[in-house]
């Protein structure tokens, strides 16, 4: 890479500068009104989407994680320098939760991830120790039959010795049923494996969705 070209792919590449909790959303109405793109966090509950956008903010403050699943009850928009969101979707697949609860957070995933015309991609989540889920293959089905910009990742990484990654990354592929031009990574808000990845990818859909509505 030319030099000129290096410093180009530098200065293009998102910063995550003045991080801020916006506003937890209960209801459609409750989405903030802006002409910003948003990347959304989809996973189970207690899988580790708030720990990564806490490390891609380099903050342990803004987003509220927990040992307690199903902690996240609304849709969570954190402010980027005002050039763009970070929404973190409640999680699913948590027995525990009340059915009516879990009707409701679905009714409200349903409609932002349908009608919201801010959403540039979705950060898919799995742990990378267990194979995927029910949920996480349905969620995954959906993501790809729309086509919405989406890359894969395996979490908590850190727990599981390297020489079991290769073993861990087919059997996470072959459950979801992955095209070889689906993205995919590992991750740990321990260590920052992955995290250049998420960084990457998130400029990426952030500068086509901006190019799309020039």
């Amino acid at each position: 890479m030319r030099s000129w070209d290096w410093f180009c792919w530098m200065v293009s590449r998102v910063r995550f500068n003045n991080p801020r909790f916006e506003i937890s959303a209960y209801s459609s109405k409750d989405f903030p009104v802006h002409n910003n793109p948003e990347v959304a966090f989809s996973g189970r509950s207690n899988v580790g989407k708030s720990s990564m956008i806490n490390k891609l903010v380099n903050s342990n403050k803004l987003a509220r994680t927990s040992s307690q699943p199903g902690r996240t009850q609304s849709i969570n928009f954190y402010n980027i320098d005002d050039r763009f969101y970070l929404v973190d979707l409640p999680g699913y697949g948590f027995a525990k939760v009340p059915k009516k609860l879990k009707e409701k957070w679905s009714v409200l995933i349903d409609d932002y991830l349908h009608n919201r015309e801010n959403l540039a991609g979705i950060i898919q989540i799995v742990d990378a120790r267990h194979k995927p889920s029910r949920e996480d293959q349905m969620m995954v089905n959906w993501l790809l039959e729309t086509g919405i910009p989406t890359l894969i990742v395996a979490t908590k990484v850190d727990k599981i010795s390297r020489g079991q990654w290769a073993k861990q990354e087919k059997m996470i592929k072959e459950t979801l049923a992955l095209r070889p031009d689906i993205p995919f990574c590992f991750f740990s808000a321990k260590t920052g494996e992955g995290l250049k990845t998420v960084e990457n990818f998130i400029s990426d859909i952030i500068d086509k969705k901006r190019m799309s509505v020039q």
